[in-house]
């Protein structure tokens, strides 16, 4: 074992039966689940998830009912959320709510730094891992402090521009990630364009481990079940595993 770690996605209330996805995803060896809070009008979202969130609004998706689906599943990896500041800041009980509903970690792309003071405390009193994002251009001294302030891990963002499914991993996604070890001992995870099993060994050569989306979205929005999408999960897991394993021979 590599020790690498696997954290796959799924927009919370694309399918009645998304908790499905999660599940699926747990068994399939995922170390953490990203849940995904859809919003109407997302900054870093490309194209699928961009669908995927509105197929999940169309369908009444809200953050109350993701939040009552998820006190239903009972799976022994974390749950973390992600979702658009807009969505958080009218909310006081926003953390509170999500930590009652099982979910460990919160991700909010949109808040900078320098701005996260009054979400962190929030998140913090809930007992809710603030995981903060960099990303290739961002200066040193912010990287510092990103890395000094993000919780459960740090989020590295592979590429300027919005989460997809890319041919190759981006050639910044690995000096990223070996800046961001070299600033904490925290897991630096990368993410944004880890489309199939080979970017995230790729990947995990500089980095604890990878969050992959956009692929796996595609394939529920081109209606594949719980179980063929898990499958592909557990194809990015054994890919992990096998990293850093000497070939016999």
């Amino acid at each position: 074992m590599s020790g690498k770690l696997l954290v796959p996605y799924v927009t919370g209330g694309i399918r009645p039966d998304w908790t499905g996805y999660v599940e699926a995803y747990a068994r399939s060896g995922a170390d953490m689940i990203e849940i995904g809070l859809p919003f109407s009008d997302p900054i870093l979202d490309g194209p699928t998830i961009q669908q995927a969130s509105y197929r999940a609004l169309r369908q009444g998706a809200t953050v109350r009912s993701i939040l009552d689906d998820l006190t239903e599943v009972d799976v022994d990896v974390p749950l973390i959320a992600m979702t658009y500041y807009n969505l958080v800041m009218h909310d006081p009980a926003f953390c509170a709510d999500l930590a009652a509903a099982g979910v460990s970690g919160l991700i909010v792309p949109d808040v900078p730094i320098d701005e996260v003071d009054e979400l962190a405390a929030s998140a913090t009193a809930a007992g809710v891992d603030l995981v903060l994002l960099a990303a290739p251009t961002t200066p040193g001294p912010r990287l510092a402090a990103i890395a000094r302030r993000s919780r459960r891990f740090v989020y590295a963002v592979s590429v300027m521009g919005t989460t997809g499914e890319r041919d190759r991993l981006a050639d910044d996604a690995v000096r990223l990630a070996r800046d961001l070890r070299a600033l904490t001992d925290l897991p630096v995870l990368l993410g944004f364009g880890i489309s199939r099993p080979a970017h995230a060994v790729e990947a995990a050569e500089a980095a604890d481990g990878v969050v992959v989306a956009s692929a796996l979205m595609r394939m529920v929005l081109d209606g594949a079940d719980p179980a063929q999408v898990g499958a592909v999960v557990a194809e990015f897991r054994a890919a992990l595993d096998g990293v850093g394993v000497p070939v016999p021979g």
